[in-house]
């Protein structure tokens, strides 16, 4: 297929996001095993970051290197006028590029519909109170299901059917509204978002399901010890309000961008387990912290300074110039 520069331009950006986030996302998804293992060994809170970041490290990569090497190398090296010559492969590579992102759009807009329909259900079903430990009025909800969830991106609200809020004492009901307090803080329903915007390896292919899986577990964890706060009391008042929610009955199925304070049964006894226990105290984090954050610069400033190098950008051309033939 013979094309002009431009569309060629884009051809070819297409064809080296989808092969590199490819390559990628495969060795991400191989390491997954290794890297629970790996967070497994560390505070919740940092777990769950590292392994969001790692979930997100395929694509934001991937569009580092297009826009930071591939377009520039193009845009010096390649002659303007010419028509040339694509292979198949390329143009089907480049294809696939723009139905990643599409898919994820699609999900977006899906999970984005079912959360606005919950709310609005549990708003025409409740109305706002004013319960002991939370000083923002909360949604109670009517009905016999029992749940409590953090629904909403923007302004994340509270939403607890009544079976909940009657079945819970005062110190519980405070130590589970706390929980959903920590995911309000750490932003999880947007990084939910994130997740569903993040393409797949294929189209129809959840290929990163188990990350998925592993950093939402890690993010309860995290959330389970802000509301504890090295409290025995609330600790025990946390496992107390968990067991209690989950002999109500089956919660039912939160919508994609809501939390919920009974998101996986499967994870209730270990959750259970933690909270009984001495969880040992953060220390050193914003050292730790402090010294990624320098590092992560140190590591750009170098990959910058790579990117502007000619030879660099005529490796790179030759690339993209096996890959068009």
């Amino acid at each position: 297929m013979t094309l002009p520069y431009v569309l060629r331009l884009l051809c070819l950006c297409g064809a080296s996001f989808f092969l590199l986030h490819l390559a990628l996302g495969l060795a991400v998804t191989l390491l997954t095993p290794a890297a629970a293992r790996l967070a497994g060994r560390m505070r919740p809170r940092r777990a769950a970051r590292f392994l969001l970041a790692l979930r997100l490290f395929p694509a934001a990569f991937s569009v580092l290197v297009v826009a930071g090497l591939c377009t520039p190398s193009y845009l010096l090296l390649e002659p303007a006028s010419t028509r040339e010559e694509v292979s198949l492969w390329c143009v089907l590579s480049a294809l696939l590029c723009v139905t990643l992102p599409a898919f994820s759009v699609v999900r977006c807009v899906r999970a984005a519909r079912r959360s606005l329909g919950y709310i609005r259900c549990c708003q025409l079903a409740g109305r706002q109170e004013h319960l002991a430990g939370e000083s923002a009025p909360v949604w109670v909800v009517e009905g016999s299901a029992p749940f409590m969830v953090l629904a909403g991106i923007v302004r994340p609200r509270l939403i607890v059917s009544r079976p909940v809020v009657n079945a819970l004492p005062v110190r519980q009901l405070a130590a589970a509204m706390r929980h959903e307090h920590a995911h309000r803080i750490s932003r999880d329903n947007f990084k939910r978002l994130l997740l569903l915007l993040a393409p797949d390896l294929f189209p129809l292919w959840r290929g990163f399901a188990q990350l998925e899986r592993v950093w939402a577990r890690f993010a309860e964890w995290a959330a389970d010890d802000y509301a504890v706060a090295g409290d025995s009391q609330r600790s025990v008042s946390l496992a107390s309000a968990l067991v209690s929610v989950a002999r109500l009955g089956a919660c039912p199925q939160a919508a994609p961008l809501i939390t919920s304070l009974l998101a996986d049964d499967r994870d209730l006894a270990e959750r259970v387990d933690r909270l009984l226990r001495d969880v040992p105290q953060e220390s050193g984090g914003e050292r730790r912290s402090v010294a990624v954050r320098i590092a992560g610069i140190m590591v750009s400033g170098l990959l910058l300074a790579l990117m502007v190098q000619p030879a660099t950008l005529s490796s790179v051309h030759g690339l993209l110039e096996h890959l068009t033939h």
